[in-house]
């Protein structure tokens, strides 16, 4: 697949991601999640059955996440995972946490970012639930948090959300505009904090960055240096945020340092040195994350680019 293809391939997704939405909301607000969650085994059945593409791509990876072959009912885990995920947005926009079982690790992490005054950048991934950092929000008050994230998602997931929870308001930076990078600073110099997810690549990333071609699972792959480029320039802590999908009512949030950038050193060669680093860091423990939770990791697409290798 192309980067474009992988531009067009993400919106796409998004828009069947709401449309999914929307069609069990209804039933979650009206019945309950226990009803919703019945409805998601169909739902996940026709998923399985009739999108070829998606479930292509989804016994490549699990093939290597797993360590050996996967079979129908990892695909189905796998898809039934995302769409389990996919409807905890609706409780999540709700501010609802007596419906979950969550542990958080690391959230002193949070609560230091936030005494400090100066903000810190949450480096996520699609890999369990990102929506998971504003719940642990509610738990901490006056905690500001701000998805910078393009446009048009923005508006798709926060139209579905706010439908459901009107008092729910998500902060969004639209990135891929004119003073993006600007708008990012003057949230941090707020003592917010913003979330960027950092293991899609797509041209014209809103934070200048290029891509970075690294092993993943074996096999090269490509990832952007993006938000560790705006960390460095604007001397912010990095923070690895992950809410990792156990099942049922269970969800482990960790909060890990990645990388401080607070203090850069001078030379640009060391910095660059140490913003490749961290891209690898991040990498590496996304590696590890997708091997301990494989059916959390939610990219439907030809990520290696194998479909673009010659016969």
């Amino acid at each position: 697949m192309t980067s474009a293809a992988a531009k067009d391939w993400t919106a796409a997704q998004e828009r069947s991601n709401m449309l999914a939405l929307r069609t069990i909301a209804w039933i979650a607000t009206h019945l309950g999640r226990p009803v919703a969650r019945l409805v998601l085994h169909p739902i996940t059945l026709y998923y399985l059955l009739f999108a070829p593409l998606p479930r292509r791509q989804s016994r490549r990876y699990l093939g290597r996440a797993l360590g050996r072959p996967a079979g129908w009912l990892d695909l189905y885990r796998h898809i039934h995972t995302f769409a389990s995920v996919a409807l905890d947005r609706i409780w999540f926009a709700s501010g609802r946490m007596d419906v979950f079982d969550m542990q958080i690790r690391g959230n002193t992490l949070v609560d230091t970012a936030v005494d400090e005054g100066r903000g810190a950048m949450l480096l996520g991934a699609h890999l369990g639930s990102f929506e998971a950092l504003h719940a642990v929000g509610t738990s901490h008050p006056g905690l500001r948090v701000a998805m910078v994230m393009y446009p048009g998602n923005a508006r798709m997931i926060h139209s579905v959300l706010q439908a459901l929870a009107p008092h729910f308001e998500l902060g969004i930076i639209p990135i891929g505009q004119r003073g993006s990078a600007l708008q990012i600073r003057d949230w941090l110099d707020g003592g917010g904090l913003t979330g960027l997810m950092g293991d899609r690549f797509v041209p014209s990333d809103a934070v200048h960055g290029s891509s970075i071609t690294l092993p993943f699972f074996g096999r090269p792959a490509q990832f952007t240096d993006g938000p560790m480029r705006l960390a460095m320039m604007l001397r912010r802590r990095v923070i690895f945020m992950v809410g990792l999908y156990h099942g049922g009512r269970r969800y482990d949030v960790r909060f890990e340092p990645l990388a401080d950038f607070r203090d850069p050193p001078t030379d640009p060669a060391e910095r660059e040195r140490l913003v490749l680093a961290a891209v690898a860091d991040y990498v590496q423990r996304l590696e590890a994350l997708c091997r301990e939770a494989p059916y959390n990791w939610f990219n439907f697409y030809d990520y290696w680019h194998e479909d673009d290798a010659p016969a």
